[in-house]
């Protein structure tokens, strides 16, 4: 299948770089690569200048195409009519060498897929689950890992999520990919990651990336991913790995990051549930006032304190302005 890879960049000529020689590495290397740049200066070009990368077109955008929905949709349209397969990744992740074989194996695998996404590896520990199971650990398909602590005080509460990781529950506060074992296996799924991501050409035909998700588009890959199973089937290939090596350059402030957290999670819980019950709304505002509380707690208990303490006030405007400032969902 002939694929293309657009990766949208900002101001990370760096890591760019070390994913580019993974690529490079690659068993099956992608007929198109497309770099989509907004950084503000000229350092990411001339990286991509001093190095030679088969098939690589590069393309600087400008302020009225800059943030990483707007950088998707500029970079879609530039694709090559040739192309079956249309792949994203973050410019911070790198690939180990099957990579995008085994991502594009899944499509000759399940012909139904709109969707394929990749699988991190370096994120969470899974281990062969033991005979003796115990409430600090969450186990799936014979593996578990660490249950991390606010889920466990979600248990407590009885807030836990009502649909396997992947899937988003009645209320909202899903488990992530993250919750999916390295077991090498394909997974049924209707959310994938976005820094993680393929789409058939076919999917851009009717659907496009969100411009509501604007700058760093904290979860518009939740959104799009339930945009399209609406449609049709989305996997997961958790033996089509890399690693995920978190840059801090180009994030937002932790301020900015908290109402997004808030504002941009309700956005996506009501792209699949627009009506949903007074239960699952009850359920939704207590486990958002329940993190935050965590997200609180830290300020005391981290390093990270003002970090803490910066997302918390965030987190507490996005959800009081949810009352006078609510999103328009688009369908």
């Amino acid at each position: 299948m002939n694929f293309t890879l657009i990766v949208c960049t900002y101001m990370r000529s760096e890591p760019l770089l070390k994913l580019l020689f993974s690529v490079k590495e690659q068993i099956l290397y992608p007929n198109e690569i497309l770099i989509i740049d907004a950084s503000l200066n000229g350092e990411t070009k001339k990286t991509i200048t001093n190095n030679s990368f088969e098939n690589l077109k590069y393309f600087k955008v400008e302020e009225d195409n800059r943030g990483l929905t707007k950088q998707r949709n500029y970079g879609i349209n530039l694709v090559s009519k040739e192309s079956e397969v249309i792949c994203f990744l973050d410019d911070d992740v790198i690939l180990t060498p099957n990579y995008f074989n085994n991502l594009i194996e899944t499509y000759k695998k399940y012909p139904d897929a709109l969707a394929v996404g990749g699988y991190i590896t370096n994120e969470v520990e899974w281990v062969k689950a033991s005979n003796k199971k115990t409430t600090d650990k969450f186990y799936y398909d014979g593996w578990e890992r660490n249950e991390p602590s606010r889920f466990r005080l979600r248990n407590k509460f009885h807030l836990q999520p009502d649909q396997p990781p992947g899937f988003l529950p009645s209320f909202a506060h899903g488990r992530s990919i993250g919750f999916l074992p390295p077991s090498g296996k394909i997974y049924k799924v209707e959310q994938i990651m976005g820094g993680v991501s393929s789409y058939k050409r076919m999917v851009f035909d009717t659907l496009s990336f969100s411009t509501y998700f604007e700058g760093y588009g904290l979860y518009e890959d939740a959104d799009f991913s339930l945009r399209i199973a609406k449609k049709g089937s989305l996997y997961i290939n958790t033996s089509a790995q890399l690693t995920h090596h978190h840059d801090a350059s180009g994030r937002p402030n932790k301020f900015v990051y908290g109402k997004m957290v808030v504002r941009n999670g309700w956005y996506v819980w009501r792209v699949k549930y627009s009506k949903p019950s007074f239960n699952s709304r009850l359920k939704w505002n207590l486990t958002e006032l329940l993190l935050l509380a965590v997200r609180f707690s830290n300020t005391f208990t981290t390093p990270y304190k003002k970090e803490a303490f910066t997302e918390t006030l965030g987190r507490i405007v996005g959800w009081l302005s949810l009352l006078f400032n609510t999103p328009k969902v688009k369908p």
